[in-house]
């Protein structure tokens, strides 16, 4: 393992969990989000957002955190392993409201709503990203580690039962 995303719905605990694994193998992390958002709330340029992730593939060794299904066949081709979390919608939202009024690594601002527009991504991220996701981890499955984590604790035990890198 030595180069790796961490996919799935915003809130279901992929950032902790990619801070959790960079801890234990010593891999660096890049978080998407901290990539795409300046701290106005606008963001860059698709092309630069592109160009930053490749830079990030010219590297031996690395954590990509974050969905951004637009690049996850990029991340896809790139990688050696591969996290998803499939986690209940219900669980997600409650994740992504329980970080509101706290600031974090990934995002250059302090969230104190949950935007309408992000709550309806994770509503619908079930039935119109996931089935893309798996399309993917289908046409990559023989060249890739692929781990599902269907909840939190299966995420932890992972972590638990000796990660190496």
């Amino acid at each position: 393992m030595q180069k790796v995303i961490v996919i799935g719905c915003p809130g279901s605990g992929k950032t902790t969990f990619a801070e959790k694994l960079q801890k234990k193998t010593g891999l660096p992390l890049y978080y998407l989000d901290a990539i795409w958002h300046k701290p106005d709330k606008t963001h860059i340029p698709r092309a630069e957002f592109d160009e930053r992730i490749k830079e990030i593939f010219g590297t031996d060794e690395w954590i990509i955190d974050g969905n951004y299904n637009r690049t996850i066949e990029m991340r896809l081709k790139e990688c050696d392993t591969v996290f998803l979390f499939d986690l209940p919608t219900e669980v997600c939202l409650q994740g992504a409201a329980e970080r509101l009024g706290k600031g974090r690594y990934d995002l250059p601002w302090i969230e104190s709503e949950l935007d309408p527009e992000f709550e309806g991504f994770i509503k619908e991220f079930r039935d119109k990203s996931l089935p893309k996701i798996y399309g993917l981890l289908e046409k990559y499955k023989t060249e890739k580690e692929i781990v599902i984590f269907n909840s939190r604790d299966e995420a932890d035990n992972y972590l638990k039962n000796g990660v190496a890198k």
